[in-house]
This record gives C-alpha cells, sequence and structure tokens, in this order.
C-alpha cells in the first residue's frame, strides 16, 4: 500500500505549494473512517482510496483533488457524513467528495449498452466539476486493476462491460488517451480473454521480427526531417492496443495479418508551422495513401485532439501511419482537458 509520506512526496515533486497539513488529515481521517474493512483481494479496504490518490497524482492534479480522492468511499462505504466532511474539510472538498458519491450510486444501472450514451452526458451532466470525473475514473481503474478478485464471473463481466461502454469512452471524450487505453485493455481481458491472448502473441512475434525495420524507419524520417530543417522533431514508433487492434479486426472483418498498420509513427515538433512542415517533407519524400489524409489541427475532434494524420507508402514500399503535432497537442492527446 502507498505510505502517507510516498503520496506527500509525489504531490510536492509537482506541487511544492500543496496543502502537506490537509492530505495528511484526509488520509488519517479515511484510514480511521475505513478501519477494518476489507476488499475482495483480502487487503485493507484503505488502500483503494489510497492507490486512486496516488493515480491522480500521475495527472499531477490539485490538492482537493487528492483529499477528494482519499474520501470519495466515506460517505457512501462507513458511518461518515458529507456534514462531517465539511466540518473537516470545508465546503469544497464535500461538493466533491457529494459528486463522486453520486456517480458512485448510478453505476450497474445502464447495463444496456444502447443507454451507454445516455448515460455518460448524465455522468458529465452531474458533474459540475471535472475533478470529480477524474477522481471516478481514476477509481475505475483501480477497480479494474484488482477485478480479478470478485469471484462471481457474471459481476466481473458487467463490470468490464460497463467500463468499455461508459468509463473508457468518457476518458475518450475528454481526451485522456492514455486512460482510455489503460481501461479498454483491462476489460478486454476480462471479457474476451483468448482474443487478447491471440493479438499479445502476434504482436510479440512482430516486436521480435520487426525491431531492427522499426529503428530503421524512425532513422530515415528524422534524417528527411532534419534535411528539410527539423532537426529538433522528435520521432518514435507507437504500437496500437490490442484492444484497439481487435476492435478494428471486428469492424472491417478482417484478419490480424491483413492489418497494416499495426505501429504508428509519431513526430513532435515546437509549434504549428513545423507540423505543416514536417507533413510537406514526408510527401515530398513518399507517395501518399489516397483517403488517409486528416487534419485535425485546423478542424480538432470535439474533445479537443489536435494533430495531423497521413498514411504514405514508406521504406520498402511498406505502409506506414504518420501522425504529427506540437508537444502541447502531444500533452492534451495522452493527459486530456
Amino acid at each position: 500500500m502507498i505510505r502517507q509520506y510516498e503520496l506527500i512526496e509525489k504531490i510536492k515533486s509537482y506541487d511544492p505549494d500543496a496543502d502537506e497539513d490537509l492530505i495528511n488529515r484526509a488520509y488519517v481521517f479515511a484510514m480511521q473512517a475505513h478501519g477494518a474493512q476489507k476488499r475482495a483481494s483480502g487487503d485493507p479496504y484503505f488502500s483503494h482510496p489510497v492507490e486512486v490518490a496516488y493515480r491522480l497524482t500521475d495527472l499531477k492534479l490539485d490538492t482537493a483533488s487528492i483529499v477528494t480522492a482519499l474520501l470519495h468511499d466515506t460517505v457512501e462505504d462507513t458511518e461518515v457524513t458529507l456534514e462531517d466532511i465539511e466540518a473537516q474539510f470545508g465546503k469544497e472538498i464535500r461538493g466533491l467528495v457529494d459528486g463522486v458519491t453520486k456517480l458512485s450510486r448510478l453505476e450497474g444501472k445502464s447495463e444496456n449498452s444502447k443507454q451507454a450514451e445516455n448515460f455518460r452526458k448524465l455522468l458529465i451532466a452531474m458533474s459540475e466539476d471535472l475533478r470529480v470525473l477524474l477522481v471516478k475514473l481514476a477509481d475505475r481503474l483501480h477497480n479494474m486493476e484488482t477485478l480479478k478478485h470478485i469471484k462471481n464471473p457474471e459481476k466481473r463481466q458487467r463490470i468490464a462491460k460497463e467500463t468499455v461502454d461508459i468509463y473508457a469512452a468518457l476518458a475518450e471524450r475528454i481526451g485522456m488517451r492514455h486512460l482510455k487505453d489503460e481501461l479498454q485493455d483491462l476489460a478486454f481481458a476480462e471479457l474476451y480473454p483468448e482474443a487478447r491472448e491471440s493479438i499479445v502473441r502476434r504482436m510479440e512475434f512482430l516486436r521480435a521480427q520487426g525491431a531492427a525495420d522499426l529503428e530503421k524507419t524512425v532513422s530515415i524520417i528524422r534524417d528527411k526531417l532534419a534535411d528539410a530543417g527539423l532537426p529538433h522533431a522528435e520521432i518514435y514508433g507507437r504500437e496500437k492496443r490490442p484492444f484497439s487492434i481487435w476492435k478494428k479486426m471486428e469492424t472491417k472483418n478482417i484478419s490480424f495479418e491483413q492489418l497494416s498498420d499495426i505501429i504508428a509513427f509519431r513526430i513532435v515538433v515546437n509549434d504549428i508551422q513545423e507540423c505543416y512542415q514536417a507533413l510537406g517533407a514526408i510527401h515530398a519524400e513518399w507517395h501518399t495513401i489516397p483517403g488517409q489524409f486528416k487534419d485535425y489541427i485546423s478542424t480538432p475532434k470535439p474533445n479537443g485532439y489536435q494533430s495531423l494524420h497521413t498514411a504514405v507508402l514508406g521504406p520498402g514500399q511498406h505502409r506506414v501511419e504518420i501522425q504529427i503535432r506540437t508537444r502541447q497537442m502531444e500533452e492534451l492527446a495522452e493527459m486530456g482537458v
């Protein structure tokens, strides 16, 4: 379990002015409130809110969010009331804890996938403060990481499906790609374990076979961009996640061997002008694949995502997918609003 000083150190690493006293009080308060409660894994229940709080430090969230994560289950699962929360931690924390508690009470009430979109809208509407949603998403992430300890297989399946239909989609809606990927992959392992294992094995084989080709392609792209006046550009290959690959196979009704975009390349530059400069260098070097260019910089996605997407016949006449964006766009794409 994450210790008190470890949580404080992590928060202080990005927010030196964080209210250490408030966080410490919340840590002790929640630990005492949950007392001897246990999770399905047999671990002390208090380990869960601490893990949720620690995950939020990866997003560099503020003191109020971390305190809310520590307290988020106290009103629902202990004798603590919202009045107790306000008396100890103030109105702001009370409002955030109340918001998370209300969302928790809605869980399991939208099992019909047709209702999932409406349910996501309801979650957003009920969250006057975005931090409530972020705590709820971190809560769901840790619950999915410990899902295997739930003995009832039907309950595990329901939670996994709800995670894909609602929480992963919600993470995507607010632009948190990394969190969305984690939620989808954890749910995929529960819903379709054999399909996931098959894809993972094939990807490991391709990785072993194509490591040299990947580095060669990165090196070629780097040289071409340097020739175009962009020597500082960052270039790297990114594997698609197993769930994303499976979804594409299902949607397009194709086999794994028919996929041509398991690895995409990303170019990260300083500003928007350099994005189009890099695009020009790529298109000048290789033939583009018709219909594969998308400009999400001039026309961002609804969740704020910006990037240039293109596909070309690269080295060896192999199809190469490339995304081009600024460092700020990269941060927004990975971490969300």
